[in-house]
């Protein structure tokens, strides 16, 4: 059983997801919430496999809730759903460690499948912001922002194969064929790798490589 946490300021959307979601089989929504603070709260009590969290909310945002909410429940994934299409705050909500970044427009049938994706592991960017994405990497590359002070942490040359594939938008099985290892193997990569790097998400490991230039994306 997948437990959801609903984070939305409108009490309609909230009811709206809620219907849709309690129609699922696996699924069970544990938790309303309608401001980023009652959202850490309510993260912290239920411990959710996965907050369905807006970007613009009152008081304290989804962003910040979202750093909030990885700090207390690490294992909480975090999943954006929002009318915003800034690259801001997508590239914003990913260093927060948000595992997914979708508009409200999407199907209402590819909400359900997108909690599922995230709950085990994969990282979901709407299409229409995937462009985007890809410019805010290049831009980054570019500035060449300062070193960090701490020398950034090795990776074993088969986690650095990992991030380039990841960093093409491959999932775990997809990985695993390119590789020819296992699924379970490439997951342990990917694990390993983001506590090596301190990261939350795989999507972030990305903007992390970019800025560093362990990879390119071109």
């Amino acid at each position: 059983m997948i437990r959801v946490l609903l984070a939305d300021d409108q009490a309609l959307v909230r009811a709206g997801f809620r219907a849709l979601l309690d129609a699922q089989e696996g699924i069970e929504v544990v938790g309303e919430a309608a401001d980023g603070a009652e959202a850490v709260r309510l993260a912290r009590r239920f411990r959710p496999d996965v907050v369905l969290m807006d970007v613009q909310m009152p008081g304290r945002s989804g962003i910040e809730a979202c750093t909030a909410i990885k700090a207390a429940v690490p294992s909480a994934k975090i999943l954006m759903l929002t009318m915003s299409d800034d690259e801001g705050d997508l590239y914003e909500a990913i260093r927060s460690g948000a595992s997914g970044y979708l508009l409200k427009d999407l199907p209402v049938d590819e909400v359900a499948s997108s909690i599922r994706a995230v709950q085990t592991g994969q990282s979901l960017i709407s299409p229409a912001l995937a462009a985007k994405l890809l410019t805010e990497f290049a831009a980054l590359a570019k500035r060449g922002e300062s070193p960090q002070a701490a020398p950034t942490p090795r990776l074993t040359g088969r986690e650095m194969e990992v991030l380039r594939l990841v960093a093409r938008g491959m999932n775990n099985r997809d990985i695993a064929r390119e590789l020819y290892i296992s699924e379970n193997t490439v997951k342990n990569h990917v694990r390993n790798m983001l506590e090596k790097l301190q990261l939350h998400s795989r999507m972030e490991a990305v903007v992390y490589a970019v800025r560093e230039k362990l990879i390119e994306i071109t």
